[in-house]
């Protein structure tokens, strides 16, 4: 995200109206609904993440205890017993 000066992209008049609720500080305004991406499409945070979490299930069928995994991943028990069951068939 990045930062741009008002006075730069909006005209006058509604920068003028703008300042009328909020003068001289931050203002975050969101992306039109159709221009939203979803969590970690831009980055290759996402899949690094589910390879992880694929991995922990594989060394827990393995015989790995959740502490041990914890501990492994620096990651709570509760947070690896969900990742267990998320990816644990029906």
């Amino acid at each position: 995200m990045g930062y741009r000066k008002a006075e730069e992209v909006l005209p006058r008049e509604i920068l003028a109206s703008v300042q009328q609720y909020i003068d001289g500080q931050m203002l975050y305004i969101p992306r039109k609904t159709q221009e939203k991406r979803s969590w970690g499409s831009a980055t290759d945070t996402k899949r690094k993440l589910e390879l992880r979490n694929e991995s922990i299930y594989a060394k827990y069928q393995e015989g790995i205890s959740v502490k041990e995994l914890s501990d492994e991943y620096f990651l709570t028990e509760k947070s690896v017993q969900r990742i267990i069951r998320k990816l644990k068939p029906s």
